[in-house]
């Protein structure tokens, strides 16, 4: 069964979550952040990952993040204006406040095991939060295919990176760029300057070397699972996942899970991650 489970985070923006619940009382939630234009439309695995959960009497929550869709209409309840929110204005800077509304609901909600989850740039999203809050609620991880923002970047040209820096230095950062930003996301200029210049989410790459000091802040255990087809890796999605774990403190505990002959969205094989992550959840539970 599904339900709606909108949030308000503090600057009063209303995330709209959905709520996989089989009826009986729960004790474990896994809270999934979505990446960008990760909705069920084109995300349609979480279908799986949650009534296979139900199954197991443990709840989902797909935790749908500013980014979701390209627009989204809703109202502010601080403000009480309509506003719309999207991929459009999302300020990566908001992440402590989605993932923590979410978090603050499963605590009110009296789940008693939370894992916090997070798929493709939502599993950089739990990585940026978890790496300087150490949250006590939150009992492990679960990163999704991790989104190597390095790659996504890599067709932006030198002109287009320089129109990005003019516009926001002009004070022109609430306006839409000229071009759609990595060819595919119409957005204002703030939103293409997280993306290609703060650095807030670019935090798992390919290279061993490369910045992983959000990693090397995480202190809590938990698994990172990928497709060995995900093309964000420069074709070698398990070496990739496992550069990631090794940066994080916990790697001799963390779980890596391998699908195999699929890509970063699990085409063909959404039952076999859901069967998966079931059965992690469950040795964490009964550990």
């Amino acid at each position: 069964m599904m339900k709606e489970c909108n949030v308000a985070t503090k600057r009063g923006v209303v995330l709209n979550g959905v709520l996989f619940h089989e009826g009986a009382p729960a004790d474990t939630i896994v809270v999934n952040i979505t990446g960008i234009h990760g909705n069920f439309y084109s995300n349609p695995f979480y279908y799986n990952i949650g009534d296979t959960l139900n199954t197991g009497g443990i709840d989902f929550l797909y935790a749908q993040t500013n980014d979701a869709f390209g627009q989204i209409r809703t109202r502010n309840v601080v403000t009480g204006q309509e506003e719309i929110i999207g991929s459009w204005n999302e300020r990566f800077s908001y992440t402590d406040e989605d993932i923590g509304a979410y978090l603050d609901y499963a605590e009110s909600a009296g789940y008693k095991h939370i894992i916090l989850a997070g798929h493709s740039l939502g599993a950089n999203k739990v990585i940026y939060y978890l790496s300087h809050n150490h949250d006590k609620r939150v009992e492990h991880f679960l990163l999704l295919s991790p989104a190597n923002l390095t790659y996504m970047m890599s067709g932006v040209s030198e002109r287009e990176k320089q129109i990005i820096r003019d516009m926001v230095e002009r004070g022109d950062g609430d306006k839409m760029l000229p071009f759609p930003f990595m060819g595919w996301v119409e957005c204002i200029a703030y939103t293409a300057y997280d993306w290609q210049f703060s650095g807030l989410l670019n935090n798992v790459f390919v290279e061993p070397d490369r910045d992983f000091s959000q990693c090397e802040q995480i202190t809590h255990t938990g698994a990172l699972l990928i497709g060995t087809y995900d093309n964000f890796t420069y074709g070698d999605p398990s070496g990739f996942l496992r550069n990631i774990n090794d940066h994080i403190p916990t790697h001799d505990q963390n779980k890596l899970i391998f699908i195999e002959k699929t890509g970063h969205t699990y085409q063909m094989k959404h039952q076999e991650v859901a069967d998966d992550i079931l059965r992690l959840v469950q040795d964490w539970r009964e550990a």
